[in-house]
């Protein structure tokens, strides 16, 4: 049943990401010379090639509406299908506003509480009546920005993620008053809550591993059940957003550093069993490899997910770039291969960002015997 589902899934997200890439080429009745054929076909490429660099970079971005898909038409123009989102933001000098981004289609400019301001690359920019944006010599817009507040696309799946988790575990709560015995999804949650406390953290933590389980099992199945709606048809690249892994690496990192004993401290700033010379080179290495740790762990989880949607769209854009046979039988059999792999890296992704944040807890809270030490510095 699940290999049905992954399959299922699998072919829909190729479809569905092939429909946002769809292109009617209308038939040339009338004869053109060689040199026009070429220069025809090489624009032709290249316009398909801009076109696919656009939507990929559009994909990765967070977005102010929910595009489940996009259909391009034969005259050029694009249908969003979806539904908006709540846009809010705080402008200094007008305060709050509030309205649906729905607002913002087509390039709008929208006006709010005597103020004009225009969505630009899923930024929101102050501008004037006519929707002015001043660029610099990289393309990016200097008008004034405001705090942008809004319910996007990768926050409402946040949201949606933690309802998820608390009603799960919530009904598994429930009927663990009643009974030890799982039912239910408690059938498949259980043997899974069983590895991360048994392989994950009794090993790399230690005795103290109960006080760290709570947010180690949220952790997990935060990021696990994120990778696996980033999966999805309607694509959602959550954990593909360097500021949602920043978040979670910041949390390991003060846990880490609020939780850690003595012990952690004194080897990092006057490291026992070395020379005094030795300790106070050590002293900065060691320093600085506390905001490493996090460091890693927000760019391993970036990176990878990142990797897998690109590698996904763009042996995707490839069918539209070689328009053939070959290309069409070969890249979407290429693109369900790696589709595969990246349900693996979902499941891989959670697990070893929950494993490093224990080894980070379990060496704050080690307790260290210096015999060996003591004879080193002899």
């Amino acid at each position: 049943m699940l290999k049905r589902l992954v399959l299922v899934m699998g072919f829909l997200s190729t479809f569905s990401l092939v429909s946002a890439q769809h292109e009617n080429v209308p038939t040339v009745t009338h004869q053109v010379t060689a040199a026009q054929e070429v220069n025809t076909s090489v624009s032709e490429a290249e316009k398909t090639k801009n076109e696919n660099k656009e939507y990929i970079s559009h994909h990765l971005l967070d977005g102010h509406s929910f595009d489940i898909m996009a259909v391009k038409k034969a005259d050029g123009t694009v249908d969003h299908i979806g539904f908006p989102l709540p846009v809010i933001f705080y402008d200094s000098a007008n305060g709050l506003h509030t309205f649906m981004s729905s607002k913002f289609e087509h390039d709008a400019t929208v006006e709010s509480n005597g103020a004009h301001y225009r969505l630009s690359h899923e930024k929101i920019y102050k501008t004037d009546a006519n929707g002015t944006l001043n660029v610099d010599e990289h393309g990016h817009a200097t008008n004034e920005k405001v705090l942008d507040l809004s319910i996007t696309k990768s926050v409402s799946m946040i949201i949606v993620t933690g309802i998820l988790m608390l009603l799960i575990f919530g009904s598994m709560a429930r009927n663990y008053k009643k009974s030890l015995v799982p039912s239910g999804i408690g059938k498949i949650m259980e043997p899974v809550l069983l590895f991360v406390r048994d392989e994950i953290a009794k090993p790399n933590i230690g005795p103290n591993y109960k006080k760290y389980m709570s947010y180690l099992l949220t952790v997990f199945f935060f990021i696990l059940f994120l990778n696996i709606f980033g999966l999805m048809p309607f694509g959602i690249n959550v954990t593909g957003n360097i500021a949602i892994t920043f978040a979670l690496a910041l949390i390991t990192f003060l846990i880490t550093q609020f939780t850690a004993n003595k012990n952690y401290w004194q080897h990092i700033f006057w490291m026992p069993g070395l020379p005094w010379p030795m300790k106070i080179i050590m002293m900065p290495i060691e320093l600085l490899g506390i905001f490493i740790k996090p460091f890693a762990l927000l760019i391993r989880l970036f990176a990878n997910m990142s990797a897998g949607h690109i590698i996904v769209m763009s042996l995707i854009a490839l069918i539209f770039y070689f328009k053939n046979i070959i290309a069409g039988v070969a890249f979407p059999f290429l693109t369900f291969v790696i589709y595969l792999l990246e349900v693996l890296v979902a499941f891989l992704q959670a697990y070893i960002f929950t494993m490093l944040s224990a080894v980070y807890f379990g060496m704050a809270n080690e307790e260290h015997g210096h015999e060996g030490e003591e004879g080193m510095a002899h």
